[in-house]
C-alpha cells in the first residue's frame, strides 16, 4: 500500500520484499478468503501502549468508507458483507485475489518490485539513506519507507528486522508481545471438548474495570481459541511478562449470574443436566455441571444454596485454567512496537530522522480479529507512501 501511494504522488518506487512472492499475510487471512477490513471500527478497538489520541489520528487519516472504495474502485475487487460477523470478503473469497492485485497496482503506478531482496541493515548517509542487502547490494534512497510488519507468524516472512534496524537507529521500541494468540492449558484440562464451538463472552477483571470480548469460542486439544479467546489473549500474555497470573471468566450462554440463578431457583422436577443441555452442547453442560460438584440427574427443587452458587459460577463466571499461549508461531499480531510518540502522525514520518517513514505492524498498535489489523496497515501504508 505505501508502494502504492508513493508512486502515484510520482515517487520513483523501489519495493524490496524479502519473499519470493510477496503478501504472504493476505494470503492465509480468513482462512484464504482474506478479511479485507471490518465493516465498522472504532478507535477505542485499538490497543497500544502509546497515546490513543496519536492513534485515532493515525486511524483515520484515510476512513474506513475511502478504504472500501479503493479496493473495490481502483482495485476492482468488489467486497460483500459477511453479517454474521460483521467482516468485508472479496466476492470472489479468494485472498490472493486481493494480494495479486496490489501487486499489479503497484506496478501499474510505476514501482518497481524486487523478490528474494532480504534487508540487512539501513544507514543514514548525510542526506540520504542506504540500504544494504544480504548479498552486498547496496541501494541509495531519499527516503524509505519501512513496512516489515511484526514477529507473528514467522513462516510469512516477519522475523524482527524493521524493528532490529529501528532500535539501532534510536527508536524507542515499546516490549513486544505475541497478540492474537490461542491460549493453552498444561495439563489439557479440557481436551476431551476439543472441536466444540460456541459464542460466548470473556471478561478479564483489571481492578476497578474490566476488559470484556464476544464472541467465538473453539476447545482445542491444547486449550482454547476462537475470535473471543484470540481478543483477550493479550492481557494473558502481558500477565505471563508480568510474572502474574490474569483471570479470564466466561459467561458461557447469554444469560448471565442473575439469569442462571432465576432459572434454576424455578423449582420443580426438572433436572440440572436437563436444564442447562437447553442452552449448551451436551458434553460441554455436563462438564461444568460436574466441575460444579452437582450431580446432573438432581431436580431443581432438591438444589441447596451452596449447590446453586456453585452452578452459576461455573455457567457464568467459570475461571478458564489457561496456563500459556501459542506464542508468535499462531499470533495473528504483534503487540508492542514503536512508540507512537516518535512518528508524526499525519505523514507517518520519524520524529528521529528526517526521510524515514514507519508504517503497519512495527508501530505499538493493533486491534481485534475482524480486519481491523489490514485498516491499520492500509491507513498507516497509505500515510507514510502519501508523504515520503
Amino acid at each position: 500500500m505505501a508502494a502504492i501511494w508513493a508512486a502515484r504522488a510520482g515517487r520513483r518506487v523501489l519495493l524490496l520484499e524479502r519473499t519470493r512472492d510477496g503478501g504472504r499475510k493476505i494470503l492465509i487471512s480468513g482462512g484464504g478468503r482474506c478479511n479485507v477490513l471490518p465493516s465498522k471500527m472504532y478507535p477505542s478497538q485499538y490497543i497500544t501502549a502509546s497515546s490513543p489520541n496519536t492513534l485515532k489520528k493515525m486511524l483515520l487519516s484515510w476512513p474506513l468508507a475511502e478504504q472500501r472504495r479503493f479496493f473495490e474502485h481502483d482495485l476492482g475487487i468488489p467486497l460483500k458483507l459477511e453479517e454474521e460477523s460483521g467482516k468485508l470478503f472479496p466476492v470472489s473469497n479468494r485472498a490472493r485475489d486481493v494480494r495479486d492485485a496490489l501487486i499489479d497496482h503497484a506496478r501499474f503506478n510505476g514501482a518497481e518490485i524486487r523478490f528474494d531482496a532480504v534487508v540487512r541493515d539501513v544507514q543514514r548517509d548525510g542526506d540520504e539513506w542506504r540500504i544494504i542487502l544480504d548479498d552486498g547490494t547496496r541501494i541509495d534512497a531519499e527516503a524509505i519507507i519501512i513496512a516489515t510488519g511484526g514477529l507473528s507468524v514467522p513462516a510469512t516472512g516477519s522475523d524482527g528486522t524493521g524493528l532490529r534496524i529501528l532500535r539501532r537507529l534510536g527508536h524507542t521500541i515499546h516490549d513486544t508481545y505475541p497478540a492474537l494468540t490461542p491460549l493453552t492449558a498444561e495439563p489439557p484440562v479440557h481436551a476431551e471438548l476439543a472441536g466444540i464451538s460456541l459464542e460466548v463472552t470473556l471478561e478479564a477483571p483489571l481492578g476497578k474495570r474490566s476488559f470484556t470480548t464476544h464472541g467465538g469460542f473453539l476447545f482445542t486439544h491444547r486449550g482454547y481459541s476462537g475470535p473471543s479467546v484470540l481478543n483477550i489473549s493479550h492481557l494473558a500474555v502481558q500477565s505471563r511478562m508480568r510474572s502474574e497470573h490474569q483471570p479470564i471468566l466466561v459467561q458461557w450462554t447469554e444469560l448471565d449470574a442473575n439469569a442462571w440463578d432465576e432459572q434454576l431457583r424455578a423449582g420443580g422436577s426438572a433436572t440440572v443436566g436437563t436444564i442447562v443441555r437447553r442452552h449448551l452442547p451436551a458434553r460441554l453442560a455436563d462438564r461444568l455441571v460436574a466441575d460444579a460438584n452437582v450431580e446432573s440427574d438432581r431436580t431443581l427443587a432438591t438444589l441447596r444454596r451452596d449447590e446453586r452458587a456453585r452452578l452459576v459460577a461455573a455457567l457464568a463466571k467459570y475461571e478458564l485454567p489457561w496456563t500459556g499461549d501459542e506464542g508468535y508461531k499462531k499470533a495473528e499480531v504483534t503487540g508492542g512496537g514503536v512508540s507512537l510518540a516518535e512518528v508524526n502522525p499525519l505523514t507517518m514520518e520519524s520524529r528521529l530522522h528526517a526521510g524515514l517513514f514507519l508504517c503497519g505492524e512495527v508501530l505499538d498498535a493493533f486491534g481485534p480479529i475482524g480486519g481491523y489489523n489490514f485498516l491499520w496497515g492500509w491507513a498507516t501504508g497509505r500515510a507514510a507512501g502519501l508523504n515520503s
